[in-house]
């Protein structure tokens, strides 16, 4: 019998649909990254599971029985990928709390900010993104909390506790055969990234601070990420020589810890937040945050807890964790 409702239901197309996205999720590292399309996908990567239940609701209405079954792939895959961030791992206690932001050079209250990073209870907080006009203000600002303190280029550490063997970390910002024609100086202004010792109770404690380069689509050229490739592999190679056995890594690293790209640190170090945290963590954009790309990684460590704090003046969200020996 002819049926109007069934003539009006839309052709389906079957389980395709469903195992393309789960293809996505298991073999991602594998799409390829010609201008940029994989770090593209793996940046965005826990947002494909919001394709499972517009997949299911259109399998249900076209009664494909064989398009339900074929979901249980993408189902497990996501689960097994980000699964473990859907419940809270945090414990309680921790000998030190560590921070991170990145304030923009176009925050409009950078005393505001100074002052909520301040009353967070860090002992160590790195800020990014500092600017020469800005950076008095940090300086001013958390003087009474922090009695130490240090800065290269645009990156600093504040500290509770003594600093020692601070120097800056060359990220290949300047790369190419004019590259080592640039004067010291030159270079030093536009550091981004640091290395230095906290003194601890429990011995040293190696600090990295890091602000990776920009990403940017880019119209004809695709998702643009040299310079932020080239840093992720500097800054992880210097971290595979650092002979201390305690390390943390804070910094924004413009890019998820998903991004074939950080390899190199994901294989030397743990994510504060995927050990515990709870949920993903989000720290970009404040307003709608999407992605987590401010990061504390750390090696020889043990994250208790990991948690995002209130928004401020920038347009990222500051990350902290409580971390122990």
């Amino acid at each position: 019998m002819y049926s109007p409702l069934a003539a009006a239901r839309p052709s389906g197309r079957g389980p395709a649909p469903a195992l393309l996205l789960g293809l996505v999720l298991l073999l991602h590292a594998r799409i390829t990254d010609r201008g940029g399309f994989g770090s593209l996908v793996e940046s965005f990567l826990p947002w494909c599971g919001l394709f499972i239940p517009v997949l299911l609701i259109g399998a249900l209405w076209r009664r494909s029985a064989s398009a339900v079954a074929v979901l249980v792939l993408p189902v497990v895959v996501w689960l097994n990928l980000f699964g473990g961030l859907l419940h809270d791992k945090s414990r309680p206690g921790g000998d030190l709390t560590v921070a991170e932001h990145n304030v923009a050079d176009a925050n409009p209250d950078p005393a505001g900010t100074a002052r909520d990073l301040a009353a967070s209870g860090a002992g160590l907080l790195a800020l990014v993104e500092l600017t020469p006009q800005a950076r008095g203000t940090y300086e001013k600002e958390l003087a009474q909390t922090y009695p130490y303190h240090a800065v290269r280029g645009t990156v600093g550490l504040w500290s509770k506790l003594p600093l020692s063997d601070t120097r800056p970390v060359d990220t290949k910002m300047d790369y190419g055969p004019l590259a080592n024609t640039k004067p010291v100086d030159l270079k030093m202004s536009y550091t981004r990234a640091l290395r230095t010792t906290v003194a601890t109770d429990k011995g040293p404690l190696a600090v990295y601070v890091a602000h990776l380069g920009s990403v940017r689509l880019m119209p004809g050229k695709g998702f643009w990420t040299d310079s932020r490739d080239r840093g992720a592999q500097a800054v992880g190679e210097t971290v595979a020589a650092e002979r201390n056995k305690r390390v943390v890594l804070l910094g924004d690293l413009n890019g998820t810890l998903d991004d074939r790209v950080f390899a190199g640190l994901t294989s030397r170090m743990r994510s504060a937040q995927s050990e515990a945290g709870n949920g993903f963590g989000f720290t970009w954009p404040a307003r709608f945050p999407v992605a987590r790309i401010d990061q504390i990684l750390v090696r020889g460590v043990t994250p208790e807890s990991s948690w995002v704090l209130p928004a401020t003046g920038s347009d990222h969200l500051p990350v902290a964790a409580d971390i122990s020996w």
